[in-house]
């Protein structure tokens, strides 16, 4: 079968600036409090084996083993898997595409796609979201993280490197409809207002499979924390996500 282009090109262009993009990004998301409690909370809601898909140089890899996360990591990288291996080589890291995970139904307890989906032609995000379903096991965990916007960007040169990339910029509302098809309940939805040299909010949301009967009409509840706005199912969900936020900015 022949490969879709855009998987092509986009191994091509991270295989090109792994090591500028790894430098260029060596603090995140440790640095940043809102996103550690969000990695916190889904690590908080698996109890078995994680994937991150996307896992680029390893570093919320190794964060979520640090949170206590059973995880390994897959990369269309080359590069960036020999990278994230160097860097961490207690943990397991292979080359792989989100586009057919090669494991089987119900293999995994969680899964964090952390600014990954960008690259993903809209079209397929279904088929994606559809084989993020297939490998979780019932009540198995989705983060994801994205940009926020409505404009593609086209890159032909990043770090000095001539690539070939397109990053989309995604809406919260549409990602949790794609969810919802796929037979995901989101569970929070966050977004945090451009900070730094950001241009655009940034999006979470967090989606769990075929929750118990019932827990689908439980009532949302709106928190908002600085410029963050965030949308959860229940009002101890808002509670548990505000104590990860503590917890971490200490």
């Amino acid at each position: 079968m022949t490969e879709p282009g855009f998987l092509e090109s986009t191994r091509a262009s991270y295989d090109a600036i792994a090591v500028d993009y790894a430098a260029r990004f060596a603090d995140e998301p440790e640095a940043r409090p809102l996103e550690r409690a969000v990695l916190a909370e889904f690590a908080s809601l698996v109890h078995g084996t994680v994937l991150e898909v996307g896992s680029g140089p390893g570093r919320v890899t190794a964060l979520l083993d640090a949170l206590g996360c059973k995880v390994f990591g897959i990369d269309l990288s080359p590069e960036m898997v020999a990278l994230a291996t160097r860097s961490y080589p207690g943990l397991k890291f292979e080359v792989g595409s989100m586009t057919a995970l090669d494991m089987p139904d119900g293999a995994l307890s969680g899964i964090v796609a952390w600014y990954s989906i960008i690259h993903i032609p809209d079209d397929l995000l279904p088929q994606v979201f559809a084989e993020f379903h297939r490998v979780l096991e019932p009540g198995g965990c989705l983060v994801v993280a994205f940009q926020v916007g409505d404009e593609p960007l086209c890159f032909a040169e990043a770090f000095g490197h001539a690539v070939a990339l397109e990053v989309r910029r995604l809406q919260p509302d549409r990602i949790a409809e794609l969810l919802t098809q796929a037979g995901f309940a989101v569970r929070a939805r966050l977004v945090r207002e451009a900070e730094g040299v950001e241009t655009t909010p940034q999006g979470f949301l967090l989606a769990l499979v075929d929750p118990k009967p019932g827990e689908r009409d439980r009532r949302e509840v709106g928190v908002v924390v600085e410029n963050v706005a965030l949308v959860v199912e229940t009002e101890q969900g808002a509670q548990r996500f505000l104590a990860q936020l503590e917890r971490v900015e200490r």
